[in-house]
């Protein structure tokens, strides 16, 4: 009788958890399979003014793996950022990936318990640091971690992106070759513009000056990432949904001269995918340099759902 009394007394004082499962997260070294990806009809010769070099699909047993929303490489490594405060980071190598290892961001908003607290869809590395600049987008913050993602430096919810509505918020990030950085809104505030800021240093310093302008992004198109190119024009690269289930995303160039205080910037459409050449959520984009080509890698986010593999694509930029 006695324990039945405090099995009861525990059940009545307790309160049971009602609420979303736990974030899964991403184990210390996860293993990863990759294998080609040619699209149906195989790859067109040119994609605008984009080149078709390689096509992978990602995938792995580690329940955290996927959703990936954003990517960054650094010392020849690729950094892959789920929206779940969850980084894959490994050096691609003859259709294998080596050394994979697995981080989990040291802090962020709210508790972390589930997705909606931690929906990071943004990332900027230091190439020479390895500091780490992440967007959070329900939040509409910013954070800034040491190398590795286990220590945080810094952190802030901007004044300009507070109004932001959530899960429209802080989609894309980026950092400009003279140390300005630049977010950018998903939908607001309406169907053809897109809130945006642009701040004079590091956004997570309290004296960083900000000043808002506006990107009209192609009709019906969403920014999800964008990417600074060398001669520092950006890369952004936008989304569409259609039903029943389809993506299809747009490149945009940005000259970075453009880039204004109070500015209605419009950019140039330089390459589309599309069914078949690609039907996923094209989140993510980065580029780097191969022997004086400039090389625009996408990854794709597949939202979750396990039987969709998540896609790496990699072309050169004519």
């Amino acid at each position: 009788m006695r324990w039945m009394f405090c099995v009861v007394a525990v059940l009545l004082v307790v309160p049971r958890y009602a609420g979303n499962e736990r974030l899964p997260l991403i184990s210390a070294a996860p293993s990863i399979t990759v294998a080609r990806y040619v699209p149906p009809g195989g790859w067109p010769a040119r994609i605008g003014q984009l080149t078709p070099l390689a096509g992978y699909t990602l995938r792995s047993h580690d329940p955290a793996f996927g959703g990936f929303s954003a990517i960054a490489w650094r010392g020849g490594r690729a950094f892959l950022m789920s929206d779940g405060a969850n980084v894959v980071s490994f050096a691609l190598r003859q259709d294998v990936a080596i050394g994979a290892r697995g981080y989990v961001l040291a802090d962020g908003p709210a508790i972390g318990w589930d997705r909606a607290d931690r929906d990071s869809e943004s990332l900027i590395l230091d190439p020479a640091s390895g500091t780490a600049w992440v967007g959070f987008e329900n939040q509409n913050e910013i954070w800034r971690y040491r190398a590795n993602f286990q220590r945080v430096e810094g952190h802030r919810a901007p004044d300009l992106m507070r109004s932001w509505v959530r899960n429209q918020g802080a989609e894309a990030f980026v950092r400009l070759h003279d140390g300005r950085f630049v977010a950018f809104a998903e939908r607001q505030p309406n169907r053809r513009s897109r809130y945006a800021v642009l701040f004079s240093g590091d956004p997570t310093n309290p004296k960083t000056r900000a000043a808002p302008f506006r990107f009209l992004p192609p009709d019906r198109f969403d920014p999800s990432d964008a990417t600074v190119l060398p001669d520092g024009d950006l890369l952004i690269l936008t989304r569409r949904f259609r039903y029943p289930f389809s993506f299809s995303a747009k490149l945009v160039r940005v000259p970075v001269a453009a880039l204004r205080p109070g500015a209605h910037v419009r950019g140039k459409v330089i390459a589309t995918l599309a069914a078949p050449v690609m039907r996923e959520n094209c989140e993510g984009i980065a580029v780097t340099q191969e022997a004086g080509a400039t090389i625009v890698w996408i990854v794709t986010d597949n939202d979750g759902m396990p039987f969709r593999p998540s896609y790496l694509l990699k072309f050169r930029l004519n």
